[in-house]
């Protein structure tokens, strides 16, 4: 799909600092968190575009906190309708956990979700769930939860979303046909940015595919991307290979970028989305003095999030096609139908799971993280993930330790914008 891009494929591809100021609500165990109607331009001369937004007090599409103990997600819908809303990266809060426990949020209505922060990262609240096919698009926001011990001079987010525009400025919602529509791509909900570093400045992007559909690939000319977290969790460290990122609708990826080149040297991002590149941004090198005078030395990996042993031998495992009549779609969703899977806490699951659809599809799983396994089964890839892209076709086996009792949602859905989201559940007593 993405052979436009270098070659690119699916997942191969991702082969004494300052602190970070930090964006809090004014309670450190709270953030309250508003639905409501706005509009915003996305293109210039163009009638504004209407949108339901998941907004706090700040303007940019990110939330920041610090970590530690039992945190309230104060929630309050000020749309027309009712919302679902689920956190990418939140293991084993089983309170939270949309359609099986946590009942629609009515119009007008509010609830508090009791999360437990177990690791920082970055996390993913998504309002789309029930947003398909009718009303406004629902624009998801990142919510950031801050390390201790930062590793990086800056910390920036960038939160790519696409569109489809009618010459009116409407944008249509997924899950139906898209003729006539223009397609655009911003990066957090602008045209570009660009981000300029003083020489031997460390930078964290925290790159997020807020789209709806979309597999995109990110990369950054003549800087090095080391890739230090993937879908909220800890991976061992590496270079991404040509500074390309692959990244499915809803994944996340931390990495470092130490500004080692000259001064006013102009590193383009580019963003492919399996058609044509284009630019979304610029690391700009500043022509200030070094913020030191050498670069700061490798980063130390980030503080993993302690799991269970993952015992392939004796494995609970579950083939699971991705296109058949048994996975339904979110708003007809019914929770006494027979789930994927029940399992014993703690065993071992593995999944098989396949695409045999006639375009790339994205797997989502609530509650656990998995590792993706090797094709011979003998081990799996350095990282964990919550997200993984699919070819037409393809089979992946996916493994992960049912940590967390509870009921849990899958969801799949093909990059097509017509194509439906669609889900399915599993539980672990």
């Amino acid at each position: 799909m993405l052979a436009g891009f270098g070659g690119a494929a699916l997942w191969p591809l991702l082969a004494g600092a300052d602190p970070v100021g930090s964006i809090s609500a004014p309670d450190a165990s709270r953030l309250d968190l508003a639905l409501r109607p706005g509009q915003f331009p996305l293109r210039t001369g163009a009638p504004a575009t209407a949108v339901w937004l998941l907004e706090d007090t700040e303007p940019d599409p990110a939330s920041r906190i610090r970590p530690g103990g039992r945190f309230d997600l104060a929630l309050a819908n000020g749309l027309p309708v009712a919302a679902a809303i689920s956190i990418r990266g939140l293991d084993g809060t089983a309170a939270a956990e949309p359609l099986l426990v946590q009942l629609p949020i009515p119009a007008g209505g509010k609830t508090t979700l009791p999360v437990q922060w177990r690791q920082s990262g970055t996390f993913l609240l998504d309002g789309r769930l029930l947003n398909e096919g009718t009303g406004r698009p629902l624009l998801p926001r990142v919510l950031v939860v801050e390390d201790d011990k930062p590793q990086a001079d800056r910390d920036e987010v960038l939160l790519i979303e696409d569109w489809r525009l009618k010459t009116d400025g409407t944008a249509l919602m997924p899950g139906r046909e898209a003729r006539d529509a223009t397609l655009l791509f911003t990066v957090n909900r602008l045209p570009a940015i660009d981000i300029t570093l003083k020489r031997n400045e460390r930078l964290r992007l925290r790159m997020i595919n807020g789209c709806q559909r979309a597999i995109i690939a990110l990369k950054i000319a003549d800087l090095a991307t080391r890739v230090m977290a993937i879908d909220s969790e800890a991976a061992e460290p590496f270079v991404a290979r040509e500074g390309r990122i692959v990244l499915a609708p809803g994944t996340r990826i931390d990495a470092l970028i130490d500004a080692t080149a000259p001064a006013g040297t102009i590193s383009p991002i580019l963003l492919h989305d399996g058609v044509k590149p284009q630019p979304i941004g610029r690391i700009i090198m500043s022509n200030d003095a070094a913020a030191r005078e050498a670069p700061l030395p490798e980063a130390e990996p980030l503080v993993a999030s302690p799991r269970s042993r993952i015992d392939l031998t004796s494995a609970l495992r579950v083939d699971l096609a991705l296109d058949t009549a048994q996975w339904s779609e979110p708003a007809a969703f019914d929770k006494t139908s027979a789930p994927v899977l029940r399992a014993a806490h703690s065993r071992t699951i593995v999944l098989a799971l396949t695409n045999n659809g006639a375009t790339p599809a994205t797997f989502h799983l609530h509650g656990h993280h998995f590792r993706l396994l090797d094709r011979l089964d003998d081990g799996w890839k350095p990282f964990w993930l919550d997200t993984l892209a699919f070819q037409s076709g393809q089979t992946q086996r996916i493994a992960f330790a049912a940590d967390f009792p509870g009921r849990w949602l899958m969801e799949m859905m093909g990059n097509g914008w017509s194509a439906p989201r669609k889900v399915r559940w599993y539980e672990v007593g």
